[in-house]
């Protein structure tokens, strides 16, 4: 059995990386994003789904400190988490080998629950990330508020991700590309 997670801040790439190894090797892929739409639905988790999209973006990104944007991005991954293991352990009864991404797969949840490794993506730059969140919109829909995310993104959680992903010991990586290989050796020990 081979199972390999792939984490970090939206727009870096993980989704690309995992669907681009999936396709390569047979693994099933995976994508704990996806189940947003299912968490809407329960009560308990619908608060935390749409967490965000209930905030005023430029308020959110203007006023709140960094520490405290992650300390919101950890709270958000703790609540859905439980739900997210219980669908990440039947995909691991039902596929040999699996590759699960998701920008809510945190190093300290990954390190209490799931017995397999994984990377964490922090992109190249926020330009790079901007370009991504032009392309495919996520929370901000004017320019102003999509390059707002980039520099959080990049500058706040990704700095965020690398202190909790070395705390952890778990490698992060700047480009897909050069997490590729990690991502590989790690599925190789366990093909």
């Amino acid at each position: 059995m081979a199972y390999v997670f792939i984490g970090g801040i939206p727009a870096s790439g993980e989704s690309h990386l995992a669907k681009e190894i999936s396709e390569e090797i047979g693994a099933f892929y995976f994508s704990t994003d996806n189940l947003r739409e299912e968490f809407s639905k329960d009560p308990q988790l619908e608060k935390w789904v749409n967490f965000y999209w209930n905030l005023d973006e430029k308020d959110y990104y203007t006023n709140i400190p960094c520490e405290n944007q992650w300390k919101n991005l950890v709270n958000q991954s703790e609540a859905l988490w439980p739900k997210t293991l219980e669908r990440i352990k039947q995909v691991m009864q039902t596929h040999a080998a699996a590759i699960f991404e998701g920008v809510n797969i945190l190093p300290h949840l990954a390190k209490k629950d799931l017995d397999f490794s994984g990377v964490f993506l922090l992109g190249e730059s926020v330009e790079q990330i901007f370009g991504r969140n032009k392309q495919n919109p996520r929370w901000g829909r004017t320019e102003e508020l999509q390059k707002m995310e980039a520099e959080a993104f990049f500058n706040c959680e990704g700095k965020m991700y690398k202190q909790e992903a070395e705390k952890y010991g778990y490698k992060t990586f700047r480009s897909s590309e050069e997490a590729k290989a990690e991502v590989l050796r790690l599925l190789g020990e366990t093909l």
